[in-house]
């Protein structure tokens, strides 16, 4: 888990993913100015409140309010606004007020009496206390405020998507951007003063992981402010939006690149350069810094909303492994192919036949199979959501370094469509076999139909919509992908090798996660076991380990929330029988937004109980 908004992005952008927040139907009681432990006494005495119900909506709108504040980059993509000229803290003192700050909140996990509350409402406080105990778990018992630079997803990659969501509608907004384009210097300022004292402390991301971040801040860097991504914002503005200066928007934007933005860059870049990376680390695994193996231990539980051990983990990724390899040896005879597995592999990542040459074709074939997926998804689900979803390619600035395809949540709140971000850099490493695979988990019927649906909750706390469980979430996304035949796909042999390749990497993910970082293997056995159990680009493994690397424990979540899911659909056709209907067993699934495993199997229990009256 990362500081701040990286907390949330580590999981979307991936990753990591953002949801509007949908405002509560209820009115909740008004607190008495004052700091947020003057605010969580008053709280805290149940005689200023009629009903024990009202006591813990005040404390859920209390920790919402706490959560924008704290990280104004995460609410900008929550479609709030309130604090649009703000950047999060990443110095030392907001790491410390950050950690006080949960401590209060934390200790609110005794405060009311579950007798006094509804079903709905126990729910929400038992989904709260998970969540404060996981953050203050992480950020106050371990130094995660250290491990918050890499390649894959680093701040300075994501100031620049933060500044392109942010409406531009009147003089406020215009105000807001400004204030905002002012603010990089500080921002990356305190950033390099926690890193630097993670150097210090010795306690500092692998090398590996880091050596693209100078050469990455260095192309956002532009001689020339007119072709700045952070004067595109304000680059095609309204010249009649009137600041109150003589100056234009565009003038002052051009100013702050030129004169504030560009040389904060090119100072991160040499202190990434000339003084971290010199002093990062060899190793890899989170177990070779002090207390690393229970941290990781932390991090496992943080991910998997379950108490499975990294040793039972390992061992099921392995099970899983072989299982998958099976399926995959059985196309291969399909398909006459004579040779080994690994042969095989070798023939499906080097085939021209298998690639696109250009970039426009590429995109023309994931918005075609969109357009097939779509039709077919009332077959499988009673509710879809209301929010439309595009699709995009990914920036060249970050492409080299990032995934072969993420969504990136909209907001109904905020106007702004979801959209299927693909990369299309190194065309020979986007095998044509596993786009429908992708298109499936990505967009729909994956996280663009999870999250959009969880837009819509009403009658929930507002921090239940800004929540990110990786289980929940990306189980759902793996889980999506094996829907492929019942949507129409995978007729080809190779697209269902493809969605095979796809499924043995997650299932590779728990056998080399746990292997780094409690098993103590290096990047090469981490590099060749992907590599001698899948038919995935060699370019596309060496990202994910580094990601793996990078983000410990949190890759191990997809296959264990598949799993679950699985589990829980077989055990209601079993119980079901012909009542059994998949429609609605989605709709159960999906219908209470992202929640931990255990909660998850709770509502399906009740669901197959009321089904079977």
């Amino acid at each position: 888990m990362k500081h701040n908004f990286l907390n949330f992005l580590l999981q979307f952008t991936i990753l990591t993913v953002f949801l509007s927040c949908t405002d509560s139907p209820k009115e909740t009681p008004s607190l008495p100015d004052g700091s947020i432990a003057d605010r969580l006494a008053y709280i805290e005495n149940p005689e200023n409140f009629e009903l024990e119900s009202e006591r813990l909506e005040a404390l859920f709108e209390l920790y919402y309010e706490y959560q924008m504040s704290t990280s104004p980059a995460m609410a900008t993509m929550f479609g709030d606004t309130t604090y649009n000229h703000l950047w999060d803290d990443m110095s030392l003192e907001g790491k410390d007020l950050q950690v006080k700050n949960l401590g209060l909140f934390h200790a609110t996990k005794d405060w009311f009496d579950s007798e006094k509350l509804s079903d709905d409402q126990k729910i929400n406080y038992a989904i709260y206390n998970r969540i404060i105990d996981g953050e203050y778990q992480l950020l106050g018992s371990y130094p995660e405020q250290y491990l918050i630079i890499d390649q894959v997803n680093g701040i300075h990659q994501i100031i620049p998507q933060i500044l392109q969501m942010m409406p531009l509608n009147n003089k406020n907004d215009a105000e807001k951007i400004i204030a905002r384009l002012h603010g990089v210097p500080n921002l990356l300022a305190g950033l390099q003063e926690t890193l630097r004292e993670g150097l210090e402390k010795g306690i500092v991301m692998p090398k590996n992981t880091v050596v693209q971040v100078p050469a990455q801040l260095q192309s956002l860097i532009s001689e020339n402010p007119d072709e700045s991504v952070f004067y595109s914002p304000l680059g095609a503005v309204n010249e009649k939006i009137d600041l109150e200066n003589p100056e234009t928007i565009q003038d002052i934007a051009r100013k702050a690149v030129t004169n504030e933005i560009n040389p904060a860059l090119q100072a991160f870049s040499d202190f990434m350069q000339n003084e971290y990376i010199p002093n990062t680390r060899e190793t890899f695994g989170l177990s070779d810094l002090p207390n690393g193996a229970a941290w990781y231990d932390e991090r496992v539980r943080y991910n998997t909303t379950t108490n499975l051990t990294a040793d039972e983990i390992h061992e099921l990724g392995k099970q899983e492994v072989e299982r998958i390899r099976h399926e995959m040896l059985g196309i291969m005879e399909q398909v006459g192919f004579e040779g080994s597995l690994n042969e095989f592999n070798e023939f499906m990542r080097n085939d021209p036949q298998f690639y696109f040459d250009s970039p426009e074709e590429l995109m023309m074939a994931y918005r075609d199979i969109c357009k097939r997926i779509d039709p077919m998804l009332p077959k499988l689900f009673g509710h879809l959501p209301r929010l439309p979803y595009g699709i995009k390619e990914i920036p060249s600035y970050v492409a080299k370094s990032s995934p072969t395809a993420y969504y990136q949540p909209g907001s109904l709140k905020g106007g702004i469509a979801g959209y299927f971000n693909v990369n299309t850099y190194d065309l020979k490493s986007r095998p044509k076999y596993t786009m429908e695979a992708l298109a499936i988990h990505e967009a729909v019927p994956g996280h663009h139909l999870q999250l959009a649906i969880a837009q819509e909750l009403e009658n929930v706390p507002k921090f239940r919509t800004t929540i990110y469980l990786s289980a929940y979430s990306e189980g759902w996304g793996l889980y999506s992908e094996s829907l492929g035949e019942q949507l129409g796909f995978y007729t080809d042999p190779y697209s269902k090798y493809g969605q095979l390749t796809g499924e043995i990497w997650r299932a590779i993910r728990l056998v080399v996660d746990t292997g780094i970082h409690k098993f103590g293997w290096t990047r090469d056995q981490a590099i060749n076991y992907f590599k001698e159990n899948s038919g995935i680009a060699e370019n596309d493994i060496i990202v994910e380990v580094d990601r793996y690397i990078a983000w410990p424990g949190q890759a191990v979540s997809y296959k264990i929330g598949e799993l679950k899911i699985k589990e829980l659909r077989k055990i209601a056709k079993e119980k079901l029988g012909e009542k059994f209907e998949i429609r609605a067993f989605h709709d159960v699934v999906l219908g209470s937004g992202t929640i931990p495993l255990d909660v998850l199997e709770e509502n399906v229990d009740n669901w197959i109980a009321a089904e079977s009256i």
